[in-house]
């Protein structure tokens, strides 16, 4: 997904900080529409379709942490990138984004330059496909149909985001062998291997509470990172 054909949604309710954000990423060939309250970010996002969302948590009305949590529950918002931007730096605040399903997450002040570079990123993760199209895998109850891009639980479509998703197929493709946490963010957000590993930790907490049982088979492996289970029943289709 180029620059010139993604469009970016800026909200926040400082004008200066709204105005800085959207001239900088224009500069870089994005789209660029704004919002200053949390109301006019998911009517927004539900007419324009960004492509991402950067969301100060701190708005009037309704926060950005409602704003994040109701773009991740609908159908035709869920799968869209957010970075949060705001002036929260602690790291209960951190964690709590991401847990509700946020790609990336930038303090103030922030560099504009690394921002335009962070939106660069997470937009090529989430453009560039998980694996293949063409196969199957399948892990008990658990089926993921790579061709279509979805995965099923008990016949039922698990509603994942596409960072989930990609998380999930790799794991699986290399169940039985420790997965470091710099490791899966290069593999499925793209990163430099420094950046906020704790991303993995949350996006993983979201992904077994969606899995149910089948979500104890992600195992953590203390002081290095996660393994998906080898079990009998795993097998894997062409």
């Amino acid at each position: 997904m180029v620059a010139s054909t993604s469009r970016v949604l800026v909200v926040d309710d400082e004008p200066d900080i709204t105005a800085l954000v959207a001239y900088h990423l224009a500069r870089a060939g994005y789209r660029v529409s704004t919002a200053s309250s949390g109301g006019e970010a998911l009517k927004a996002a539900r007419e324009e379709r960004p492509d991402l969302v950067i969301l100060d948590l701190m708005l009037p009305g309704v926060s950005g942490y409602d704003v994040l949590s109701e773009l991740r529950k609908l159908e035709d918002t869920k799968d869209i990138g957010v970075i949060l931007l705001t002036a929260r730096r602690d790291e209960p605040d951190r964690i709590r984004g991401l847990s509700l399903g946020a790609d990336d997450y930038l303090t103030k002040p922030f560099s504009p330059a690394e921002l335009v570079l962070r939106v660069q990123a997470v937009l090529r993760r989430l453009a560039s496909p998980a694996v293949s199209s063409g196969s199957t895998l399948v892990v008990g109850p658990l089926v993921i149909d790579r061709g279509a891009t979805r995965a099923l639980l008990d016949g039922r479509e698990l509603s994942l985001t596409a960072i989930e998703y990609k998380l999930l197929v790799t794991l699986i493709e290399r169940r039985g062998r420790v997965q470091s946490r710099p490791k899966l963010l290069e593999a499925v957000w793209d990163a430099q291997p420094d950046i906020q590993t704790r991303t993995v930790d949350m996006h993983v907490l979201r992904l077994r509470s969606k899995l149910g049982a089948v979500g104890e088979m992600i195992e953590t492996v203390r002081g290095f990172g996660y393994r998906f289970a080898t079990a009998d029943r795993s097998t894997s289709a062409p």
